[in-house]
């Protein structure tokens, strides 16, 4: 069976992930992090969301748009069969059907985030859509927003395979108070502490390494010692 087909976005994300590394692995792990879905026309229009305030948590269909096409490939052109998830060290070959991978054979993205609310436009009346929880990069394109049913998509006694536990590796964060720029606001401050405890580096770090990550306009850098993670700097990208 040889049958493409071709997607338009709906939307687009927009926040302060502005580069791929650092981004968490699953969605709602920066639970308190705000994203803006704006979208594009003919969507960008109330009707295309009426009714959607009833509903807690939307599941969002994007496009792993940032991904190189060799990105995760054996071989040119051959689509990924096995891959090394984070979760098992990096080391260990699953299925890529048994992953999260973001290298597959197509490039989609799952993600399940909580609806704040919903803001409009004041000079188009378009419809905006406040969430928090999001694990996509700033510009990421939307092909299909759904609401989350609890009745249906909710599964209790789900057996989570090797993910079983969850991300549950959390890092210390050591930031030494001269070293906060005096222009970062509280809220941005606590969002990159949570980010930093989630660990960004990739699973196969090298010890001592110096990191960086950028998130809403700062170029955090960064090194890790056991499990602690040590800011050695947050400078303004200018």
């Amino acid at each position: 069976m040889n049958t493409s087909y071709t997607f338009q976005p709906v939307a687009f994300i927009r926040n302060d992930f502005t580069e791929k590394f650092g981004i968490p692995r699953q969605s709602g792990m920066l639970d308190n992090f705000l994203s803006r879905i704006e979208f594009d026309r003919p969507f960008a229009s109330p009707d295309a969301i009426r009714g959607i305030e009833g509903f807690s948590h939307l599941w969002l269909i994007w496009i792993f748009s940032e991904n190189s096409p060799k990105d995760g490939r054996p071989h040119e052109g051959t689509p990924p069969l096995t891959v090394r998830p984070p979760r098992l060290g990096g080391n260990t070959r699953v299925g890529v059907f048994a992953s999260r991978s973001p290298f597959r054979p197509n490039p989609v993205g799952l993600s399940c985030v909580k609806l704040e609310r919903v803001e409009y436009s004041p000079v188009s009346g378009a419809p905006v859509l406040v969430v928090s929880g999001a694990d996509l990069m700033d510009g990421t394109p939307i092909l299909d927003i759904k609401p989350y049913v609890p009745y249906s998509d909710c599964r209790p006694g789900a057996r989570g395979g090797f993910s079983q536990d969850g991300d549950a590796h959390v890092l210390g964060v050591v930031w030494d108070e001269k070293d906060i720029p005096v222009d970062m606001d509280a809220e941005k401050r606590e969002n990159i502490l949570r980010l930093l405890s989630l660990d960004p580096r990739p699973s196969y770090h090298e010890p001592g390494r110096e990191y960086g990550v950028a998130f809403g306009g700062y170029n955090i850098r960064f090194t890790v010692r056991d499990d602690t993670l040590y800011v050695i700097s947050a400078q303004k990208n200018v």
